[in-house]
């Protein structure tokens, strides 16, 4: 930690763990609701949901539903969706203006759209332009440039050196590495040698991703790989007390607001889950309104319910609500039973 925090953020970070970006869920509401679980005096980065470059420079970026942020958040690192320098350049000051702190290029989407207009992973197919497409966005800005890549297509440990240190000669800052193949998507294990494999290759700070559901999983990666940061993704759908948690085995206060110790347990946790559905659901009424809030709402709750024993039952009641006033009811209902929520559970979708 004390590498990333010197080089590259001025001391604004002190936590070892951090969001992951993640389409249709990194988004205003969710860091606000993360933000209530994170320990005072903790500092962390924030990113954004992808942004597409080629349409970025002409849009309102607060309106946009991908880049509305609160007043009062810090650490923002946006991630971009991009390969032309003309874009990239274009959007990169538009979010200098915005408050980023840093810029984030995705090499990791496996999404065939991305695939299809040689974005996200895809870039990982021609190492030369993608240490180019880094080049062309440091040139384009005086933030420090991250760079958010998967395994790559064979996940070939030679390739993978070969690659990266490209990236860092290019001007990246960071890597935060995921290592899964493309083809796997979120299937099958991460393989946390690569991240060991890729730390151990770089000058630069690399944070770690991947398979991380329980604050135990932070602390072993951090020790099986050397890596700067952790980043977690879904699990913090089901889970954002595990900032807390890990912030209880580092020594830090309580969250602001807050007393006592995280929740923990299967059905302490099942409560707490419910009230941040509860949460949630204003929130994203407040910041999207009904029908688009209520959209991401589904999609918040297919995300975390996993973790909750016959969580398909909870999402099929979201599913079948049409509205928060139809919804929060049945919710208030619903967690009124015994529930558990699960220490880990398999991603497959």
């Amino acid at each position: 930690m004390s590498i990333f925090r010197r080089e590259l953020l001025q001391q604004k970070v002190n936590f070892p763990v951090c969001l992951a970006p993640m389409v249709g869920l990194s988004h205003v509401s969710f860091r606000r609701l993360l933000r209530e679980y994170l320990p005072a005096g903790a500092r962390t980065i924030w990113p954004t949901e992808m942004l597409n470059s080629r349409r970025l420079p002409d849009e309102d970026l607060t309106r946009l539903a991908e880049s509305r942020r609160d007043s009062e958040e810090t650490n923002l690192v946006p991630q971009i969706l991009g390969n032309e320098e003309t874009y990239i350049s274009r959007s990169v000051r538009k979010l200098e203006g915005w408050g980023a702190t840093a810029i984030d290029i995705n090499m990791g989407c496996p999404v065939k759209k991305a695939l299809k207009h040689n974005f996200g992973v895809s870039l990982m197919g021609d190492a030369a332009y993608a240490a180019e497409v880094v080049a062309m966005t440091v040139r384009s800005t005086h933030l420090p440039v991250s760079v958010k890549l998967r395994a790559g297509f064979t996940g070939e440990p030679e390739f993978l050196k070969g690659f990266v240190k490209n990236l860092e000669s290019a001007g990246a800052s960071w890597i935060s590495f995921h290592p899964r193949r493309a083809e796997q998507q979120r299937r099958g294990r991460a393989d946390w040698r690569q991240i060991k494999l890729v730390r151990e290759h770089l000058s630069i700070p690399v944070i770690g991703n991947g398979d991380v559901q329980i604050a135990d999983d932070v602390f072993a990666m951090l020790k099986q790989t050397g890596c700067d940061m952790v980043m977690v993704g879904r699990a913090l759908t089901a889970k954002p007390w595990l900032l807390w948690q890990i912030g209880e085995k580092l020594g830090f206060a309580p969250p602001i607001g807050r007393r006592g110790l995280a929740p923990k347990g299967g059905l302490e946790e099942a409560n707490e889950y419910g009230k941040i559905l509860l949460r949630m659901a204003d929130y994203l009424l407040n910041d999207y309104g009904p029908e688009l809030g209520y959209k991401k709402f589904r999609f918040f709750v297919l995300n975390g319910s996993c973790w909750l024993d016959f969580g398909q039952q909870l999402y099929s009641l979201v599913a079948k609500a049409k509205t928060f006033v139809e919804v929060k009811p049945r919710l208030v209902d619903y967690f009124s039973q015994e529930l558990r929520m699960r220490e880990k559970t398999e991603l497959r979708f």
